[in-house]
């Protein structure tokens, strides 16, 4: 395609989306935002059909050339982000205002600039740019935009099931997730984009123990409520979940191994060889590594008490579980009840989200990703993960579970990576014109 019939200033329309507070819960702002949107990309406004779906879900329909087959509308591309951002702290020093979208050095600098405006804004100029060259889709192509991701995706879950009840089965999904990323593992000395195919799980459980109520001067002989809860945490410290290297990691390891250094590559056949090993291995890496082959329990709230001198008839805590693919809710729950091993202590299930499929990475869909992946980011590796975060993917992957990948097509080194919902938050321009590159490609080869 001629470079003529790209838009310069993708940056600057960054920093515009940025400048947008639209902060998880501030319903002002993010009302707003689709008025932003409008004046951004006029084109997208003018040529694709958008429906405002429920409170905060936006959804637009690019429709296939009239030579299209017939699947083309019911099997169609839907492509993913969200406009939503966390809060900043305000104890936290930025180096430019975390909503004023800096532009310094080459590198656009607020909340979102990565999650997941970063992601929209490479999308949208892919789309604008395609339109003002006259392209058509060869199938339909639906934006699935929502505007609370970082709470629950309630917008996205009613896009999803609205495209299900009209009789839509998406050819394929993508949204954030994975990225171009640096020192993947430390015998693979270079960049690799990781594309999700999966993501775990979500179970958050509160437990809750009773007991006698007292002065703290005179404590009964039996264990207090509090007594209860604390030795259940410290059960739990350990984590109980066993170690499993999933389908996608092996896979992931085959494609890391073609890329390692000669030591590295004897390694990772090893690993291989012995996926037990490898599960052990990675579990002692660190805490991504190790949250790659288990599921994760942490304790990130505990309850009780009213005063210092009064023994308390209640205490609680709650657990937040990522639950690894292949396992369930209920083989998790089997496992926290024995591992807690306390008939007085109850547990109440506040959430729960079964883990995802693991989808294809043998698909013409994956092949197209990995194809747009080359063409922004010629001859990176690419390999596909299990998310260890959520996305709004993973409302779509009960309608599509062999083909929703999750990969914002940006280059981000160790800091960058760091700074998502941190400090400074930020992203490269230079970045951003490839993610456009990606998305293009991949639109053209629908």
């Amino acid at each position: 395609m001629a470079e003529a019939s790209v838009r310069a200033g993708i940056e600057e329309r960054l920093a515009r989306m940025i400048r947008a507070k639209t902060v998880t819960g501030e319903d002002a702002e993010l009302a707003a935002f689709p008025r932003l949107l409008r004046e951004l990309y006029p084109l997208v406004h003018e040529r694709l059909e958008l429906e405002r779906v429920g409170e905060l879900g936006l959804l637009y329909h690019w429709r296939a050339g009239l030579d299209a087959p017939a699947s083309a509308a019911t099997r169609p591309a839907v492509l993913m982000a969200h406009f939503d951002v966390v809060p900043v702290d305000p104890d936290d020093i930025w180096s430019f205002d975390a909503f004023g979208g800096a532009i310094s050095g080459g590198i656009v600098y607020g909340r979102g600039a990565i999650d997941d405006k970063g992601a929209l804004v490479v999308l949208l100029d892919a789309v604008e740019n395609l339109l003002q060259r006259g392209f058509t889709p060869p199938r339909d192509i639906y934006l699935s935009f929502g505007g609370d991701e970082e709470t629950y995706g309630g917008g996205a879950k009613t896009i999803a099931d609205l495209l299900h009840a009209r009789g839509i089965r998406p050819w394929i999904v993508l949204d954030e997730g994975g990225a171009i990323v640096e020192g993947v593992m430390p015998m693979v000395p270079e960049p690799a984009a990781q594309v999700g195919v999966g993501e775990k799980g979500i179970l958050s459980v509160e437990l809750r123990a009773t007991g006698v109520a007292g002065h703290a001067s005179t404590p009964a002989n039996d264990l207090t409520a509090t007594d209860r809860i604390a030795r259940a945490v410290a059960r739990l410290t350990r984590n109980p979940f066993p170690d499993r290297l999933n389908d996608t990691g092996r896979e992931m390891l085959r494609r890391y191994r073609t890329r390692a250094t000669a030591s590295g590559r004897r390694r990772l056949s090893l690993l291989l060889a012995v996926p037990t090993l490898a599960a052990h291995v990675f579990s002692r890496l660190g805490n991504e590594p190790a949250a790659m082959v288990h599921t994760t329990l942490v304790t990130t709230m505990l309850g009780g008490g009213t005063a210092p001198n009064v023994i308390p008839s209640t205490a609680s805590a709650m657990l937040n579980i990522r639950i690894a693919t292949g396992s369930s809710v209920a083989a998790s729950l089997a496992i926290l009840r024995r591992a807690v091993d306390d008939p007085e202590i109850e547990l109440h299930v506040v959430e729960a989200s079964e883990p995802s499929p693991e989808s294809r990475t043998d698909a013409e869909q994956f092949a197209l990703i990995e194809r747009a992946i080359d063409a922004a980011y010629p001859g990176v590796l690419v390999a596909p993960y299990i998310m260890l975060a959520a996305s709004d993917a993973r409302h779509f992957h009960r309608y599509t579970p062999e083909h929703t990948y999750r990969f914002a097509p940006l280059h981000l080194d160790p800091g960058e990576l760091r700074s998502v919902h941190g400090v400074d938050e930020r992203v490269t321009v230079s970045s951003l014109v490839a993610g456009e590159v990606f998305y293009r490609t991949l639109i053209e080869s629908l």
